[in-house]
């Protein structure tokens, strides 16, 4: 049996996850509430406004839902905004905005750029390059101790991984390539990886990594 992946569809491209998880073998489903949550085996959480998330999480019963399902060892895949919610500290975020605090990392919001500074870039990861679309994002200034870096964009970390916890800066689901979805899906479902989608290695584990002083070139 394939896992069902929920996708948190209160706001963002939460569709385009679910047709890039479905073409990985993949059941989607999407969650909008504590029920929604219990019926999957796993959780992606999309881009958006993360401050806007966190107030919706919380106003739907989902927030506490979602936590616990964390702590019990569901594995999740947060994107952009999504990532913000999983970081254990959010430099710039608003003193209403709730995180998980899943992954030691510090995360700054919309670091990249506003919606006008939009990019697109390759990005380096052990399988070879991935093409990243990058909106609005948000910037990963420290990793800490046992969080390992996946991805990295002109020497930054951009996508990273502690246990099944996997956070991107970037929005896969608009590159045009499965590959982190598929990875993703291997890790709901160790050894079951559909034919034509390749495993990330993992990156490189360590002391905690402060990144603020590196500067994005072009």
């Amino acid at each position: 049996m394939p896992p069902v992946i929920g996708v948190l569809a209160l706001q963002g491209a939460f569709a385009a996850h679910a047709e890039s998880l479905r073409r990985c073998g993949a059941s989607t489903s999407e969650v909008r509430t504590p029920g929604d949550l219990a019926a999957v085996d796993a959780l992606v959480m999309p881009g958006g406004e993360s401050s806007t998330m966190s107030q919706l999480l919380e106003s739907s019963g989902l927030f506490t839902a979602v936590a616990a399902r964390i702590s019990k060892g569901m594995a999740v895949l947060g994107t952009c905004a999504g990532m913000i919610l999983l970081a254990s500290e959010v430099l710039d975020g608003r003193s209403d905005q709730r995180s998980f605090s899943t992954l030691d990392i510090s995360v700054r919001r919309n670091a990249f750029g506003r919606q006008i500074d939009s990019f697109e870039a390759s990005i380096d990861t052990p399988e070879g390059p991935f093409h990243g679309v990058f909106i609005r994002a948000p910037r990963i200034e420290r990793v800490g101790p046992g969080v390992d870096i996946l991805g990295s964009l002109d020497g930054e970390p951009v996508l990273v991984r502690r246990g099944n916890v996997l956070a991107a800066s970037f929005h896969p689901e608009l590159a045009g390539d499965d590959r982190l979805h598929g990875y993703f899906v291997s890790v709901v479902s160790p050894g079951d990886v559909p034919d034509g989608h390749h495993r990330a290695g993992a990156g490189p584990a360590g002391a905690a990594v402060d990144t603020r002083e590196r500067k994005r070139e072009g």
